[in-house]
Formats: C-alpha cells, sequence, structure tokens
C-alpha cells in the first residue's frame, strides 16, 4: 500500500518595522509567527518587512510592497499570505482583492490553531464564540472557501458545513455560545468551591515554556507536552502532596503576545483559575532570546484578566539550553544574560529583578530539589495563615 505524505501549505509572512517596533523586534515577532504557521501545519518560504511609519489604513504595507507580494507568490505557486498583525476587514477585503489569494493575519492564524488543538466540550466553546466575534465583522469577505469549502490552515471553522454570511445568525450563535459559557463558569465555580480547603498553585506562563512538563515533574501525572505553541489548551488541576503538605497545581493555557482579545474574552473560566490560584508560578523558557519581553507580556496579560496582585514565584527553566559567553573573573563589565555562569544567575539582575526566582531545568532535572523547597516553603507559609490551628502539618 503506497503512502502518501501530506502535501505542506507553504505561506509568505508579512510584518512591518514601525516607530513602535524595531527590525529586531519585527524579526522576532515574525520568528514566532513562523513557528505558529508550523504549529498549523504550513511552512513559510519566504518573509516581507518593510519601514513605514503605520501600517497603511487600506492595504497595511504599501503598494509597491504589495505588488512584490503578488510577483513572488505568482511565481512560485504560493497560495497564502500571513501578516503578522490583526488585519481589518476593509484590510483583509483589499488585500485579497490586490493578491487573490488566501490571506490571513495572526489572530486567524492563533485561533486557527485554538481550534486544532481544543479537545474538550468547554475549549471547543470558546474557541467557537472567538471564531466567530470574529468572523462576525468579516463577513463581507471575498474569500471563495465559504463557497467551496476548501481546506487549509485558517479555514477551520467554528464547526458547521458551511459558515452562514447573515449577521443575525452569528450574532444568535453568539449569544447562544455566551450562555453556554456562563453556564460552564457554574460549573467551574462550583468544582472550585470543593477545592477551597487546599492552597491552590498555578502554573502560568508564555507558550512553549515547560509548563506540561513541569506538570507532570511535580504531579507525576500525564499532561500533554509536545514542542509547539499551544499544545495545552484545557486546564488541568491535579492534586500533589509534598511530605505531608497537600496542594492544587494547575497548569494553564500559555499566553502570547498579540494575543487576540475575543480569546481572553472566551477563556474567562480558564483563566479564573488563574485569579483564584493562592499562588503562581511563572515558568520561563530562559534560553529564549526574548523571554524578559515574554515575561512582560504575562505580565500585562495578567494585569488584563485582574490578577496582578497575586503572589508569583518566577521560575527560569530550559537552563540546560541556556548560551552564555564566558569571560575573566577581572571583568567588571554589568551582569548581563550573556556573560554569566548558571553558578552565577542566582546573583544576577534576572533573580534579583525577579524576586524570588528558581533557576531549573525540567528536561534534564537540574536543579529540582532546591526548586521543591522554595515552593513547599511558600504552600506551607499560605496554609498556616490560612489554617493556623492545623499542627498535623507542621
Amino acid at each position: 500500500m503506497i503512502e502518501h505524505t501530506p502535501i505542506t501549505e507553504t505561506a509568505v509572512l508579512v510584518g512591518l518595522i514601525t516607530y513602535r517596533q524595531d527590525e529586531d523586534r519585527l524579526r522576532e515577532t515574525l520568528d514566532e509567527l513562523e513557528f505558529l504557521l508550523e504549529t498549523a501545519g504550513g511552512s513559510s518560504v519566504k518573509r516581507f518587512i518593510q519601514r513605514l511609519d503605520k501600517p497603511d489604513s487600506r492595504t497595511f504595507v504599501g503598494s509597491g510592497k504589495l505588488e512584490e507580494i503578488k510577483a513572488f507568490i505568482t511565481n512560485e505557486n504560493v497560495g497564502t499570505v500571513v501578516f503578522d498583525d490583526e488585519l481589518s476587514p476593509s484590510q483583509l477585503r483589499n488585500i485579497e482583492k490586490e493578491l487573490e489569494c488566501k490571506v490571513l493575519d495572526r489572530t486567524t492564524l492563533i485561533l486557527d490553531i485554538f481550534a486544532k488543538r481544543a479537545r474538550t466540550a468547554t475549549a471547543r466553546t470558546q474557541v467557537e464564540l472567538a471564531q466567530y466575534q470574529y468572523l462576525l465583522p468579516r463577513l463581507s469577505r471575498m474569500w471563495t472557501h465559504l463557497e467551496k469549502q476548501r481546506g487549509g490552515i485558517g479555514m477551520r471553522g467554528p464547526g458547521e458545513k458551511e459558515i452562514e454570511t447573515d449577521r443575525r445568525i452569528i450574532r444568535d450563535k453568539i449569544s447562544l455560545l455566551k450562555e453556554k459559557l456562563k453556564d460552564i463558569d457554574k460549573q467551574k465555580v462550583t468544582q472550585r468551591s470543593g477545592r477551597e480547603k487546599l492552597v491552590r498553585v498555578a502554573l502560568i506562563g508564555y507558550t512553549n515554556v515547560g509548563k506540561s512538563t513541569l506538570m507532570n515533574l511535580l504531579s507525576k501525572s500525564d499532561v500533554f507536552a509536545e514542542n509547539k505553541l499551544f499544545a495545552t489548551l484545557d486546564t488541568t488541576v491535579r492534586k500533589v502532596v509534598f511530605e505531608n503538605l497537600p496542594f492544587l497545581l494547575t497548569d494553564t493555557v500559555g499566553f502570547i503576545r498579540k494575543l487576540p482579545h475575543g480569546l481572553v474574552e472566551s477563556f474567562k473560566s480558564t483563566l479564573d483559575e488563574v485569579r483564584e490560584a493562592d499562588l503562581l508560578l511563572h515558568i520561563v523558557d530562559i534560553s529564549h532570546p526574548g523571554f524578559e519581553d515574554q515575561i512582560n507580556v504575562v505580565t500585562q496579560t495578567l494585569s488584563e484578566i485582574g490578577a496582578s496582585d497575586k503572589p508569583v514565584m518566577m521560575v527560569f527553566n530550559k537552563v540546560d539550553a541556556y548560551s552564555f559567553t564566558e569571560k575573566d573573573k577581572d571583568d567588571l563589565s554589568p551582569a548581563t544574560k550573556e556573560n554569566v555562569s548558571y553558578e552565577d544567575l542566582k546573583r544576577t539582575w534576572i533573580a534579583k529583578v525577579n524576586s524570588p526566582a528558581q533557576f531549573i531545568s525540567a528536561t534534564k532535572l537540574i536543579n529540582l530539589e532546591e526548586f521543591r523547597k522554595d515552593l513547599y516553603n511558600a504552600i506551607h507559609e499560605i496554609h498556616v495563615v490560612r489554617y493556623p490551628f492545623n499542627k498535623l502539618l507542621y
């Protein structure tokens, strides 16, 4: 029997250098966009970058750059163009008219991955709501896939054979999904109320930093973990016991820069696990060149969902992949992530700015015992305050 290898959908990526985003930042976001594309099942064949004061209101990029993109995709037979920012409905219409191909933006790509990753009824409902909210102002687009039901990245609709173009029907669906999520929220509140006797710890962080891997280590469970963005969508809660101290550990969906607002709203019940936690473990991939920016994205998201007042322990993961250049001991240059060794990490600006902090490798089992000890002490402190008369634990 002949096995047919699936044809990978090829695409070009488009981004802008603006006064808000310099060239280094753009290249980093395009790297992430390429990873999103790969997670969705596609591959990038070229990047188009333009320097503008701000995105063109009509076509995002200038007319000359758009002609350059069209010439390339026509000659190379590329059927998809992915923009690094969310495009307005009018921009999408204009760009599709000019390029005569499938046009996706960053939001569409993230929604597509969420649709692919959603496993439970709760996650599917949340993603479906976000998709319809994104689709509503874009119903007049010229995509022929709405009639022909073409497949591919960005084509995973909310689950129907054909997406209606009637705004009233879409609004009705949104209303029904919101009501369904209200019921889910009530169920989640009931579930959480039954856990109030235990300290609750939530794993948070940028997507693909190793939260699920750490969850598996601490809880001795088998949560799905993969080197792809948004490998985990559904909240997982496990009871963990350190020595004689039980607590609840929650794995949550990863954050990402330019996270669609609709997703934040749709995943309210999931993010409530973060809001109601007693302690947040902020997992950071220290090997990522832009980990400081990722920390800022997570911190900003916590503020947006009303969880910025929670106690946080910073956990810098993947120290085994952390790259630096050793320098002479007499070097008096300021300590940066390029000139410190692992032994010095806890005395660097990273630890001082993000105190309390731990440095581990969840895959190589580096420094886990010290991390467990610090985590135990933090949970124990919360438990003593909450249950001062429960001497069985201390």
